[in-house]
């Protein structure tokens, strides 16, 4: 297994928006994230569990932990990049179960030269697949400048 900073190494979230609470396990082409959902957290529904949508967000931080990650093996500094969407999120459940360990699987299915690139992703709870997405990603030449409203 190799060595795994802390999640606040890896992407650029921070305080109540920073979802997951760890990368546990990574390779070249996937990686696996953890997340505790909080009672008292911003997204806590009336009962105090995570809405089932905020799942997608789960989604992206693993693959973006995974994007850090494989730059890092091949020797690249990280590189701000952007969610484009997905066209199908399922989820078997409404909400997530405070205190229950979900699992984020982040599998890539490819990562084009221009940026562009696709994972597919599942969330995992009490060892059931909750929820499944295949998130479209990209990295932009310039971020600054494509979240202006131009593509570089």
């Amino acid at each position: 297994m190799k060595d795994i900073p802390p999640i606040e190494g890896l992407i650029p979230h921070r305080g109540s928006m920073l979802l997951l609470g760890r990368v546990r396990a990574f390779e070249e082409r996937w990686a696996v994230g953890e997340c505790f959902p909080e009672s008292g957290a911003w997204y806590a529904d009336e009962s105090g569990n995570m809405p089932a949508w905020i799942g997608i967000e789960l989604m992206a931080q693993t693959a973006a932990a995974h994007v850090t990650l494989a730059r890092r093996m091949e020797g690249l500094a990280p590189k701000m990049g952007v969610l484009l969407g997905t066209r199908a999120y399922r989820s078997e459940i409404d909400a997530f179960g405070a205190g229950i360990l979900l699992e984020i699987r982040a599998n890539q299915l490819f990562m084009e030269s221009d940026g562009l690139g696709a994972y597919e992703c599942s969330i995992a709870s009490e060892g059931r697949i909750r929820a499944r997405a295949i998130l479209k990603v990209f990295e932009p030449g310039n971020v600054e400048l494509f979240l202006q409203g131009y593509i570089s």
